[in-house]
């Protein structure tokens, strides 16, 4: 058994929140390279000033966007791990660490309806944990714009609907987000589960960084990509071939009465950084 302070948790929290508001992942700085390279005129210059932005923001520690969102944290805690403290205050502490330290800002309130007053802090964080092999933590954060997140759907589908409707749901959504998400986007998908699981799915699928090992949803992604990219929306909504970047796909098992639905949003900004401990 390893004994792991939860103050290391709050640590790495606090710097992959830093890290993830001012530097690009790699993988999303090369799809949005591969996407000015085919794109000319109006929309190549806007991808070439979105790439410029990024490296600025790298450089000169500038938040790649105002909105830096909310802090979404993945733990996944290895079954040989014993923390010592209390881990949703040491997620929340690190997420006030890294927000007040990078200067970043807070826009999260307390009471969603009625007074929605700042906590001043960017907590809570929105926390999901699950336990794998191993005797180490691995924590992934993803920072979550607002305009992104409000265009992102989810449906109830009838078991007899089939992959037409499905992706002409996903298309539309792209299409009634328009240029209010900052394209060119990267979606992530939940198919099955349940109602609360099938969004989950889709907030997860937007931590990969690779195509679906499923042949099949590996297809499918690549299908759904085309058919966003079909509606030439474009870099900002002012048309191109690229509206979105990626699209990752993540399944459960379902009841065989359902078949959920989800789509969540993401901007050009794809903002998420992982560490170990």
């Amino acid at each position: 058994m390893r004994i792991i302070q939860a103050e290391k948790i709050t640590s790495l929290v606090a710097a992959l929140c830093i890290e993830a508001a001012h530097n690009l992942p790699p993988n999303q700085i090369k799809l949005l390279k591969r996407a000015a390279s085919s794109e000319k005129g109006l929309p190549a210059n806007l991808l070439k000033l979105i790439l410029k932005n990024t490296e600025t923001a790298r450089k000169d520690l500038y938040p790649l966007c105002q909105d830096t969102g909310t802090a979404v944290v993945f733990l996944e805690i290895g079954q040989n791990v014993f923390i010592d403290g209390d881990v949703n205050k040491a997620v929340d502490a690190g997420v006030r660490k890294g927000f007040k330290e990078g200067y970043l800002r807070k826009s999260i309130v307390s009471c969603p309806l009625f007074k929605r007053e700042n906590t001043t802090d960017n907590t809570p964080a929105v926390l999901h944990i699950s336990f794998v092999k191993g005797d180490k933590i691995k924590v992934k954060v993803l920072l979550k714009g607002g305009g992104a997140e409000n265009t992102s759907r989810l449906k109830m589908f009838a078991p007899a609907d089939g992959k037409k409707e499905i992706s002409d749901f996903i298309v539309q959504t792209v299409k009634e987000a328009g240029a209010k998400a900052c394209p060119p986007l990267t979606l992530g998908v939940g198919i099955g589960g349940d109602f609360e699981q099938c969004a989950f799915l889709a907030k997860k699928a937007l931590t990969r960084k690779s195509k679906n090992r499923n042949k099949l949803y590996a297809a499918f992604e690549e299908e759904l990509l085309s058919g966003v990219n079909a509606l030439k929306i474009g870099p900002q909504g002012l048309g191109g071939k690229t509206t979105a970047l990626a699209v990752y796909i993540e399944t459960a098992p379902c009841h065989m009465a359902s078949l959920p639905v989800a789509v969540n949003v993401c901007c050009h900004s794809h903002r998420f950084k992982e560490g170990e401990i």
